[in-house]
C-alpha cells in the first residue's frame, strides 16, 4: 500500500512483498543509522523482520527515491507481549523535516489498523522520550542500556477507536 503525504510515498509491506531493491536500500539506511552513525556493532538481520510489517518513507534524494523514514511494526508476542514499532530510523537528509513525527503517526495508523485496539510497548532511546510522549506514549521502565544507549520502555494504551 503507498499514500502520498507531504513530500514522502508511505509503503508498507511485509519482507516477502518489497522488492530487492527496495530490501536493499532499508538495510543500508538501517546500517548506516544504527551501526556506523550510532556506532553499535551488531547483528541488525535478526530475523524478525520475517514476521513484520515495513513501513517506509521513500523521499528524493539528488533526484533518486531514497529512503527518509522507516520503522519495522512488530507483531504481539514478538518482542513484547504488546505489538510494538522498532527499527525507528529517518535517515540523515531528512532529519528536521518532519519525517520522523509522520513516520510515528504512520506506523500508529497502520499497527492500529492490523491490530486494532491494542496497547503499543516500544524500547525508546531516552533523549526522544518526550518525542513520543507526544504521541501517547507512557515511560513505564527505569533507564537501561542497549548497546551502551540509554533506553527506556514505552508504553502507549489501546487505542479506543
Amino acid at each position: 500500500m503507498t499514500t502520498q503525504s507531504t513530500e514522502l510515498q508511505w509503503q508498507c509491506a511485509s519482507l516477502d512483498a518489497m522488492m530487492a531493491t527496495q530490501l536493499y536500500d532499508v538495510f543500508a539506511a538501517r546500517s548506516e543509522v544504527f551501526v556506523v552513525e550510532q556506532n553499535c556493532v551488531f547483528l541488525d538481520m535478526d530475523g524478525v523482520d520475517k514476521v513484520c510489517l515495513h513501513l517506509t518513507g521513500w523521499g528524493k534524494r539528488d533526484g533518486k527515491e531514497a529512503v527518509a523514514a522507516y520503522l519495522r511494526i512488530v507483531p504481539p508476542g514478538v518482542t513484547f507481549a504488546e505489538a510494538s514499532l522498532g527499527r525507528v530510523i529517518t535517515t540523515k537528509d531528512f532529519r528536521g523535516s518532519g519525517a520522523g513525527k509522520e513516520l510515528i503517526t504512520q506506523g500508529l495508523l497502520h499497527l492500529e489498523k492490523h491490530y486494532p485496539q491494542q496497547p503499543v510497548r516500544i524500547g525508546a532511546q531516552a533523549y526522544l522520550e518526550k518525542f513520543y510522549a507526544s504521541f501517547g506514549f507512557v515511560t513505564v521502565s527505569e533507564m537501561y542500556l542497549e548497546d551502551d544507549i540509554p533506553h527506556v520502555e514505552m508504553l502507549r494504551p489501546a487505542s479506543s477507536v
